[in-house]
């Protein structure tokens, strides 16, 4: 079993590429280290430095190996960024995506397994579920949705195989916490590490469920191996929604610190977003589930050895109208 893992040396699929070695497969990561570090890959993968983006390395992988399986995780996964670099965006996340799509069906691979986002859903009622028409409400969501539509269109065109899941929030070893812009535990790690406030847009009183990594890298690692699995979407994730404000207190508790907070103007994005997991359950089973509380702990133990990160801003705005000034380097007002 030979498998494709982009994204590999970043943060979901450096875990997906490692439970598939455990499942006995032979594993090539692609990844451009935009995000990641080759210090992720794990130690039995064959690693490949690119970009999804490059049609014909692209095209030369799958002509030299063959792949059974394709996992595409490799994607700037910046929600709310996403507004501002919609060029990027759609280049990096669509475009690169369908240049493996193309692939997969000219090499017959047999199943494409892809993770979206429940960011496709926008702002659907909560707990979203699978039978919910999406209707995202940024580029980053509306470019998920439309690789989505595009796997069911090759399926039925061409008899590709395919597996989508809608990871949501997820938190862990291995996440870049120097960015900035996206995964908010992360960024709330970075700030504890490097003695600042914590940063909130709005009043904290969003809600999402977050989810530990190795729970949702294990199920998308297998699913190949689930028959039922193929040609239908699936929520992956953790069931229990939490207040941001109550994320940034936890994680200020895993580091021993009084919590302080800087709030910021709140920015456009859905207020409630968490989803159910039945569907999930029926056709893989009992999932794996790390309460929240013990997973920051975790992830908090491996920031602590790694310390603080710095990572450059984007470089590559295409829009600076109503960006968040926190993000164009400006500081917002202290309080707590």
């Amino acid at each position: 079993m030979r498998s494709l893992v982009t994204g590999g040396a970043g943060f979901i699929g450096s875990h997906v590429a490692r439970r598939c070695l455990d499942l006995g497969h032979e594993v090539v990561v692609l990844d451009d280290l935009s995000g990641g570090s080759e210090s992720n890959v794990p130690a039995n993968a064959t690693f490949v430095r690119g970009s999804v983006t490059d049609v014909k390395l692209v095209a030369d992988l799958f002509s030299r190996y063959r792949f059974n399986y394709v996992y595409h995780l490799a994607a700037y996964a910046a929600e709310g960024l996403s507004h501002f670099i919609r060029r990027y965006n759609y280049t990096t996340n669509l475009i690169g995506s369908i240049n493996l799509i193309n692939a997969a069906i000219n090499f017959d691979t047999d199943c494409f397994v892809f993770t979206s986002s429940i960011a496709v859903y926008g702002e659907a009622p909560v707990p979203m579920h699978e039978a919910e028409v999406p209707r995202p409400m940024d580029p980053y969501g509306i470019g998920k949705y439309a690789i989505e539509l595009d796997l069911r269109s090759a399926h039925e065109l061409f008899g590709l195989n395919f597996i989508v899941f809608r990871p949501h929030n997820v938190y862990g070893e291995h996440q870049n916490i120097g960015d900035r812009y996206r995964n908010v535990i992360g960024i709330f790690m970075n700030q504890a590490l490097s003695g600042e406030p914590m940063t909130i847009f709005g009043d904290g009183m969003q809600t999402r469920a977050f989810s530990y990594v190795d729970d949702v890298a294990s199920t998308i690692a297998r699913s190949v191996q689930v028959p039922e699995a193929r040609n239908d979407v699936f929520n992956l994730g953790e069931d229990t929604p939490y207040k941001v404000l109550q994320v940034a207190e936890l994680v200020a508790r895993s580091f021993k610190i009084e919590p302080r907070f800087i709030f910021l103007p709140e920015r456009k994005e859905v207020v409630h977003a968490y989803a159910q997991h039945d569907k999930a359950r029926r056709v893989f089973g009992d999932l794996a589930e790390v309460p929240l509380e013990e997973g920051i702990e975790r992830m908090a133990r491996w920031a602590q050895r790694h310390g603080a990160r710095v990572t450059p801003p984007f470089t590559h705005i295409e829009v600076s109208k109503k960006m968040p000034t926190v993000w164009l380097g400006e500081s917002g007002k202290s309080r707590g």
